[in-house]
C-alpha cells in the first residue's frame, strides 16, 4: 500500500483543507502523489458537504514539483508509457481546475515546476511574501506542457513566454504582478488571516451560484466578440439560475432582511 503523503481534514462549516505532506523532499510529487491528489479532488468535489477547499504544503516549501526519481524512471519509458503517465498528471491539475467549489492555493516558500502549476489550478492564489516560484523545466531540459493551459491561462502569453524560457527565480511580488498570485501576505499570520477571509466570503455565497460561476467564466473568456450567440447563451444561463430553488432562497432572504439557508447561524 502506498505511503499517504496527501492530507484531507474537513471541519463543519465545510471547509475541507488539503495538506501536501513530502517535506523531507520539499514536497515534490510523484506517482502517488497524483493518484492521492486526484483521488481527494474528485471526492471533494461531489461532496456536497464541502464548500471551500484549501491547498496547502508542510514544511518549508509549497512544492519543488517533479520528483527527480520519479522523472527519472519516466525517462526510461517507452513513448505510449510516458504519454499514459503524463495523462495522469493531467487528469489530476484538470480534476482540480474544475472542481465546483472555491479553490483556494496558500503558498509558502518554493513553488517550483509543477508546484506553479498546481497554484495556478486554484481559483485564489495567496503566497506568502517571502516565497519564490520558478518555471524551471528548461533547465532539465523538459518543457512545462501538462501545467501550461493553467499557467498561461493565468499569467497571459507575454509573462507565460518570458518565465516558460527563462526559467528565471521570481518573487510572490512579481507572482502578483503577473497575476500568478492574487495576494501577497506579510507574514504567517497574516497569509492565515488573509486565507480565512476568502473563505468567509465564500461561506456567506450560494454553492450552486458558485459552481456555475466558475464555469461562467470558461464560457466567456477568450470569446473574439460579443455577437447574437453569446448574449443569448449567457441569458439562458441567467433565466436558468434565476429558476433555481437556491436563487429564490437567496432573493427572498435578501427582501425579508434576513440571512439565507446556506449561512451558518
Amino acid at each position: 500500500m502506498a505511503e499517504r503523503f496527501v492530507e484531507v481534514l474537513k471541519n463543519a462549516s465545510g471547509v475541507a483543507t488539503i495538506t501536501l505532506n513530502r517535506p523531507d523532499v520539499h514536497n515534490a510529487f510523484n506517482e502517488d502523489v497524483i493518484m492521492q491528489f486526484t483521488e481527494a479532488f474528485k471526492k471533494l468535489g461531489a461532496d456536497n458537504t464541502v464548500r471551500v477547499v484549501v491547498l496547502q504544503a508542510n514544511g518549508k516549501s509549497f512544492s519543488a514539483g517533479g520528483d527527480l526519481n520519479w522523472m527519472r524512471r519516466a525517462a526510461g519509458y517507452g513513448y505510449g508509457e510516458n504519454v499514459a503517465d503524463a495523462q495522469k498528471l493531467g487528469d489530476m491539475l484538470h480534476s482540480l481546475a474544475n472542481m465546483p467549489k472555491l479553490t483556494i492555493a496558500k503558498v509558502q516558500g518554493a513553488a517550483y515546476g509543477g508546484g506553479v502549476g498546481l497554484v495556478a489550478a486554484c481559483d485564489v492564489a495567496v503566497a506568502h511574501k517571502d516565497a519564490r516560484f520558478c518555471l524551471s523545466e528548461v533547465r532539465l531540459g523538459l518543457i512545462p506542457a501538462v501545467i501550461s493551459p493553467y499557467v498561461a491561462g493565468a499569467m497571459g502569453t507575454r509573462h507565460a513566454r518570458r518565465y516558460f524560457m527563462t526559467a528565471e527565480v521570481f518573487t510572490a511580488k512579481e507572482a502578483q504582478r503577473v497575476n500568478l498570485v492574487h495576494e501577497v501576505a506579510t507574514s504567517e499570520k497574516n497569509l492565515q488571516d488573509k486565507v480565512d477571509g476568502l473563505i468567509k466570503a465564500a461561506l456567506g455565497n450560494a454553492p450552486g451560484a458558485v459552481a456555475e460561476a466558475k464555469v461562467l467564466v470558461d464560457t466567456v473568456t477568450n470569446r473574439r466578440k460579443v455577437d447574437d450567440k453569446l448574449v443569448l447563451e449567457t441569458a439562458t444561463l441567467i433565466a436558468q439560475r434565476r429558476a433555481t430553488p437556491e436563487a429564490k432562497e437567496g432573493i427572498g432572504a435578501f427582501l425579508e432582511k434576513r440571512k439565507p439557508n446556506w449561512v451558518k447561524a
